[in-house]
């Protein structure tokens, strides 16, 4: 008698070229130093590139100031005693920090009661899986009326919705990170804060030419709320093909005791959701309540310029648009309890405290990187090699005369290469724009037309930068799920995003312009100098 013998293994299929690209990405990314380490090694790098150029006598103006553009020497002792001067408070105000805790606090005891987990559960039980993708894009991009409010709420939400719902984690990180900083000049029909931040650095570059052009704060805005379908079919595309195929062989090891069940509900957790709910709508009402009158509070103050149509609750200036996340706080925080409450997840006060305490413990990485990148952001913008490099790109564009369709093509790549070392998108604006209007202008083109082959560039190389300022919090995400997550595990889910809607959405630009099509709100695609 013969002894059995074991079945062959089956091979694992043959990974594309594509998989294999990205996990080479992968893993040269996650051989460089931790993100903390990075940064501190880049501020380094800044430090001594600035004190190699801060002899040189550039040619290129700063249009900020009007002057011939100076490297400042970091090394300088005034530079490094105003750095050590000012280090405490470079951290404690570096603008995504405060954002992502406060969110967190409220958003801890809503998932440290169940509340989050009990309601994604009931909801999975009632979408269909096809959907999820397009749907979680689709309220990324509506986030942006809500300012930084998608990194911290809707990016982890998509990790949970996807783990729930029986799909990687990390595809739902992906896909709603691509609506809500891939897409970000993507727009819902809901005009957002850079609109008109954007349109007035358009205008003050326009006036350097002609100081009779009016530029409409939503003078892109038909062409941003047709982009939002453009990112949705691209970004479902490339999630449900490309990425999560590709996330097949990356195992979940992330504590189960944290990670979302998919249990049907108890009653005593349908019992929670109910009283949750109520207490939201109730919450919700009385909050509406203080905003419609035309005498709000939470209304800009009286004398704000407005754009046609606009309201008056929806700009920078209206202490609503300010405490979107104190707001996000309340309404996690209010049916986070309550829930706790009626499920019986809640016994004392001390729970509610031991869900935000679970919350920040969970930030202390984040925390950690977030120090390093404030510091090297402070470095580097105090430098002046981001102006340098982005005002030579501009200026080498101009020179090159080429083609206005080719141009256009040029300003989004430019905008885009900028974009990884710039992360401020009205800080590029000021500096490529006072460049590039005046001389498209010249050429008959409307500071319309530039804007938005700038906010494209400026979109699409978002998701790929480890200096965008929630970068760093993304990859805490991640590793929530899969622990040796770090830079190049982000980079390589977000590259595919962010060279398919590179072309696709100079494409889309470029199809628009062709065809005539209405840009945004008084927007126009040439120039007519005054008499001409």
């Amino acid at each position: 008698m013969t002894a059995a013998t074991s079945p062959a293994p089956t091979p694992e299929p043959a990974r594309g070229w594509i998989a294999r690209s990205l996990d080479l990405v992968e893993r040269v990314g996650n051989r460089l130093p931790d993100p903390a380490v990075l940064f501190l090694l880049l501020m380094f790098a800044a430090w001594a590139v600035s004190w190699a150029l801060s002899g040189i006598q550039f040619t290129e103006t700063d249009p900020r100031t009007g002057q011939a553009l100076v490297v400042k020497n970091l090394l300088a002792g005034e530079s490094i005693t105003a750095f050590f001067a000012t280090m405490v408070n470079t951290f404690t105000s570096f603008p995504p920090l405060g954002v992502v805790l406060v969110a967190m606090l409220g958003l801890g005891v809503a998932e440290h009661t169940g509340f989050i987990n009990a309601v994604l559960r009931g909801a999975m039980a009632v979408t269909p899986r096809r959907l999820l993708t397009p749907a979680l894009i689709a309220v990324g991009i509506l986030s942006h009326i809500a300012v930084d409010a998608g990194y911290v709420l809707v990016i982890p939400l998509g990790a949970v919705i996807f783990y729930a719902a029986g799909r990687h984690p990390l595809a739902g990180i992906a896909a709603a990170f691509a609506g809500v900083s891939g897409g970000f000049s993507a727009t819902m029909g809901i005009p957002s804060s850079l609109d008109p931040l954007l349109a007035g650095l358009t205008q003050t570059a326009a006036h350097l030419v002609d100081p009779s052009v009016t530029v409409n704060p939503l003078n892109n805005f038909y062409f941003t709320t047709a982009s939002s379908l453009l990112i949705i079919l691209v970004g479902w595309a490339l999630t449900d093909l490309v990425i999560e195929p590709r996330l097949k062989a990356t195992a979940v090891d992330g504590d189960p005791a944290e990670l979302p069940t998919q249990a049907p509900l108890e009653a005593h957790e349908k019992r929670g959701v109910l009283a949750a709910f109520l207490a939201m709508a109730a919450t919700a009402l009385l909050f509406l309540l203080t905003v419609l009158p035309e005498t709000s509070p939470w209304r800009a103050p009286a004398g704000t310029p407005l754009a046609e149509g606009q309201s008056n609750l929806l700009v920078s200036q209206a202490p609503l648009m300010q405490s979107i996340v104190p707001l996000i706080f309340v309404f996690f925080l209010v049916p986070g309890i309550v829930y706790g409450l009626a499920a019986g997840t809640v016994k004392t006060h001390r729970d509610i405290v031991a869900g935000m305490s679970k919350a920040m413990g969970g930030m202390g990485y984040y925390i950690v990187m977030a120090f390093f990148c404030a510091q090297f952001i402070y470095a580097f913008g105090q430098s002046n090699l981001g102006a340098l490099l982005a005002i030579k790109g501009a200026n080498a564009l101009r020179e090159m005369g080429l083609p206005l369709g080719v141009t256009l093509t040029g300003i989004v790549v430019l905008s885009g290469l900028v974009n990884l070392l710039v992360g401020s998108a009205s800080a590029k604006w000021a500096l490529i724009g006072a460049i590039m209007v005046p001389m498209l202008m010249q050429l008959g083109v409307s500071p319309d037309l530039t804007q938005a082959a700038y906010r494209v560039g400026d979109s699409t190389t978002n998701i790929i930068t480890p200096l965008l300022p929630y970068f760093p919090l993304i990859v805490v995400f991640c590793r929530r799920y899969v622990k040796n997550s770090g830079i190049g595990t982000l980079v390589a889910l977000m590259l595919p995003y962010s060279i398919t809607l590179m072309v696709a959405w100079t494409a889309f630009l470029l199809a628009f312009w062709a065809l005539g099509l209405p840009l945004g709100v008084g927007a126009s695609y040439t120039y007519l100098p005054p008499g001409g």
